[in-house]
């Protein structure tokens, strides 16, 4: 089990930490990147960035570098690398591990309104709705499109499309406070907002804010990932891992 090489992939906080987890307990992590950031935070351990080339080109990668398991994890939303590494990896018969945050859960006084997909979200809006949208720049595009909604998207990095009149980006990387969050919806006057559901401590503080403001949250659940043994935290998952890799 020592000194295994162990691909994570990764591009979250929880894959950071679990490269460092994973060191700590002999292995040698990869982690690959999918390079959709210019300025990402790097992991501990080596590196590897850009696409595979499908499944195909994954199950080469772990027959040529000797991979003897996969961690899955990257962002909840991620669900395409996530079939292809489940898939990958049974092709190859090396385990597959998902660490995955665990989702938002509403509390009382929250307004959330869940929808399955991004096109739902759209449409859950109401004409004249003035929109805080938190989903990432590369899929802001529907809501640009609607004549009848206007607002601020913030993103870490920015869109690849034209902003439109009535519309502005607001570039920010979490963690973001609770103060800072209600400030936000106050000096934009937003109306609605429009989350994906991440979970994780760094950008919750927006639903709160909402909570306190008392408005909507359009609120896109999670993408449904393969079956496989599912950990929480870092700490729960190497134990396991060691001894599915036990001799």
């Amino acid at each position: 089990m020592p000194g295994k090489r162990v691909l994570v992939l990764g591009g979250t906080g929880e894959a950071r930490a679990l490269a460092a987890l994973l060191i700590a307990a002999g292995f040698d992590p990869v982690t690959s990147l999918a390079g959709v950031t210019s300025s990402p935070r790097l992991p501990v351990g080596q590196l590897r960035q850009g696409g595979f080339g499908g499944v195909d080109g994954m199950v080469a990668y772990l027959a040529a570098e000797h991979i003897a398991a996969i961690v899955d994890a990257t962002h909840p939303f991620a669900a395409q690398i996530s079939r292809h590494g489940h898939e990958a990896a049974a092709r190859v018969q090396i385990p597959y591990l998902r660490l995955e945050r665990p989702a938002w859960v509403s509390e009382p006084g929250d307004l959330w309104i869940p929808v399955s997909t991004i096109a739902e979200a759209v449409d859950a809006l109401p004409a004249g709705a003035r929109v805080l949208v938190t989903i990432g720049r590369k899929e802001v595009g529907p809501f640009f499109n609607r004549a009848n909604l206007n607002g601020v998207a913030r993103m870490i990095e920015p869109p690849a499309l034209d902003v439109p009149a009535g519309w502005s980006v607001i570039l920010e990387r979490p963690p973001f406070t609770i103060e800072s969050e209600v400030a936000l919806i106050e000096r934009i006057a937003a109306t609605q907002l429009v989350t994906k559901n991440a979970g994780g401590d760094e950008t919750r503080a927006k639903l709160i804010a909402a909570r306190e403001k008392k408005i909507p949250v359009i609120m896109v659940q999670r993408p449904a990932k393969p079956s496989a043994p599912a950990f929480q935290r870092g700490e729960d998952l190497v134990p396991a891992l060691c001894r599915l890799l036990s001799p």
